[in-house]
């Protein structure tokens, strides 16, 4: 009789588990879209693009990218945050979206932390200071003294106002008496464009843009603005070793979801996500060559992340000045 009474009731729990472990089993069952909040052609863009073609394969479904650019990422980040937490809509998208517009503009359409299920960071993005051959600089505390000994000469390129790039260098600007007038661009490469004609004195910014001109000798770099020096570049000093300790300025490309993703289906995408990231061709070709380097980790992992860079970013932000409204 016992037994009788236990097995509907085992039955009930089982149908009431069900869609829990429904959707990371049948996932996914159709095409995926990855969503990058800028124009096509930038590096997060293309590397939407080179892990969207490896998930493809591991999951046998399509997985496309489709750009949503638009007020500095906003845009594509709130049509993913107020998507359907299936998996079907996932967000690839560099630091500002979750980090520094939260920070910069009183009012966005989408919370920036509890807005999203954090899958994992991706990529991180090593920047260096590079000038333009003709600048009188051998090094970056020349450069420093340069700016100082002859204010608002020296101009630097960011990639638009607000931006990450923007907002490093006027904070160094802030803690080091540099006078150096800034420059919006739309986008990294019309930058470096005017950096090798002249028309700006510098930018910090990707090495894969400005490297191979530095090996020809129309620019110079004079630091890695990273904690540790770049390995591709052993012999480049940071900018926390030129007379800036503690100094460290770059972005980061993550890996979202809308808010409310079952666990089993994040932790389904993470762990698939982890593969090509360790996957030595995949580093090879997507990695290594684009001068990125991997981030990886749990979701909690990359939840403290998200926080502790939200916190360092507030106050980069605060001490910068910087503002776009």
């Amino acid at each position: 009789m016992i037994r009788r009474l236990l097995s509907p009731v085992l039955a009930a729990v089982a149908l009431l588990a069900l869609p829990m472990i429904a959707p990371a089993q049948g996932f996914p069952n159709r095409a995926v879209k990855l969503v990058v909040p800028t124009s096509a052609g930038g590096a997060t863009d293309a590397f939407a693009r080179s892990l969207g073609a490896r998930l493809a394969e591991s999951w046998g479904q399509p997985v496309f990218v489709e750009n949503r650019g638009g007020a500095n990422q906003a845009i594509g980040s709130d049509y993913v945050s107020k998507s359907a937490p299936d998996g079907y809509t996932l967000l690839v998208s560099e630091a500002s979206s979750f980090i520094m517009n939260p920070h910069l503009y009183k009012k966005l359409p989408y919370d920036a932390l509890a807005g999203f299920t954090p899958i994992t960071g991706l990529v991180s993005f090593p920047w260096v200071v590079a000038v333009n051959a003709a600048i009188p600089a051998n090094s970056f505390q020349e450069l420093l003294a340069l700016a100082r000994k002859k204010p608002s000469t020296l101009s630097y390129g960011s990639f638009g106002n607000g931006s990450s790039a923007h907002i490093t260098v006027d904070y160094l600007k802030k803690i080091t008496g540099a006078d150096i007038l800034h420059v919006p661009y739309k986008g990294a490469a019309p930058g470096v464009t005017d950096l090798l004609a002249g028309q700006i004195s510098m930018m910090v910014v990707t090495p894969l843009l400005v490297e191979p001109h530095a090996r020809t000798g129309k620019l110079r770099l004079l630091a890695a603005t990273t904690a540790k020096r770049i390995p591709q570049l052993p012999n480049l000093p940071t900018v926390g070793e030129s007379g800036v300790p503690g100094y460290v300025a770059g972005t980061w490309i993550a890996f979202m979801g809308p808010p409310g993703m079952a666990r089993d289906l994040t932790l389904r995408i993470n762990a698939d996500t982890l593969k090509i990231l360790n996957d030595p061709a995949f580093r090879e070709q997507s990695v290594n060559k684009q001068w990125f380097q991997v981030i990886g980790g749990s979701p909690e992992e990359f939840t403290a992340y998200l926080k502790a860079e939200y916190d360092r970013w507030g106050e980069l932000i605060k001490v910068s000045g910087v503002s776009v409204e």
